[in-house]
C-alpha cells in the first residue's frame, strides 16, 4: 500500500516524515538471503485482525470520519477494549494501515546463493502482491482518506500511511536489492534509488487512476503481466551478470 508518489519527492528531497520511523521489528530488516520471512509482520491476534478489518470496511463505506464507538459496534467489542489494544484513534489507524500493508507478501529467498532466476521470481511475486493490494477497495479507501486530509493539520492519517506504506515497503525490499548486488546480479549506487525506480515501474499509473475513480481495475492475469513487464524493465536497468 502506498500513496501516489515514491518515498522522495520529485526534487529528490526526503519528506518530513522519518522513513526509518515505525516499529523496531520493521526497521531491523533481515539478513540478505534470509529475507522474506514473516518476522516483521504486525503481531496482531486473530480477534484484533477482525477489529482492524471492521475499520477497513467502515473506511470503504464512510471514509475516515468514523468514531471509536462505530468501530466498537461494527466489531462487537467495547470501546475500552479498543483503547486498551490500540491506545487512541491514531493508534487504531496506525494498526489498521500496518495490517493492510502486511497483506503484501514479501519475497522468500533461498538460503543458498541467490541466482538471477531466484531474484527475478522474488521481484515478480512481490510486484504481483503489491499491485493486488494497492488496487483493492480497502487500500483505495485508506489512500483517498489520507490524501483528503493531507496538509490540513486535522489528521495524521497521511503521515501514518506514508510511514507504514511506501516507507515500510522500502525498508523491506532494500535487503533484497542488497542481496542481488552482493551476488553480482544488480548494480546500483543507492538501494533507495533502485527502490524508487522499481516503485515507478510496478505501480505506474494504476493507483492514481483507481484513486480518481476510474472503474477499471486490473484482474489477476493483468497484474501478473504488469508485474512481469516491470521486473524485466527493472533488470534491464539495474541487472548485470
Amino acid at each position: 500500500m502506498n500513496l501516489t508518489t515514491p518515498p522522495e519527492n520529485a526534487a529528490g528531497r526526503s519528506p518530513a516524515v522519518d522513513p526509518n520511523a515505525g516499529p523496531a521489528r520493521e526497521r531491523a530488516g533481515a539478513s540478505a538471503l534470509g529475507f522474506g520471512s514473516e518476522d516483521d509482520a504486525p503481531e496482531f491476534t486473530e480477534r484484533q485482525r477482525e477489529v482492524l478489518d471492521a475499520v477497513l470496511k467502515l473506511m470503504v463505506a464512510e471514509g475516515d470520519g468514523f468514531s471509536v464507538a462505530a468501530v466498537a459496534g461494527a466489531a462487537s467489542c467495547s470501546k475500552e477494549t479498543l483503547y486498551k489494544w490500540f491506545g487512541d484513534r491514531d493508534g487504531l489507524l496506525t494498526a489498521t494501515v500496518r495490517w493492510q500493508a502486511s497483506k503484501v507478501r514479501m519475497p522468500k529467498l533461498p538460503r543458498e546463493r541467490l541466482t538471477r532466476e531466484g531474484l527475478e521470481q522474488a521481484l515478480r511475486d512481490f510486484a504481483q502482491s503489491w499491485l493486488t493490494v494497492i488496487t483493492g477497495d480497502l487500500s483505495i479507501a485508506l489512500n483517498r482518506a489520507a490524501v483528503g486530509h493531507a496538509g490540513s493539520g486535522k489528521s495524521r492519517l497521511g503521515e501514518i500511511v506514508l510511514t507504514n506504506g511506501p516507507f515500510a515497503m522500502k525498508r523491506r525490499l532494500e535487503p533484497l536489492f542488497e542481496a542481488g548486488r552482493e551476488a553480482g546480479l544488480l548494480a546500483f549506487d543507492e538501494a533507495g534509488d533502485a527502490f524508487r525506480t522499481f516503485f515507478g515501474l510496478v505501480v505506474a499509473d494504476a493507483q492514481i487512476r483507481a484513486l480518481l475513480g476510474e472503474g477499471y481495475r486490473p484482474d489477476a492475469r493483468e497484474i501478473e503481466i504488469i508485474a512481469a513487464r516491470a521486473v524485466r524493465q527493472f533488470l534491464s536497468l539495474y541487472g548485470q551478470g
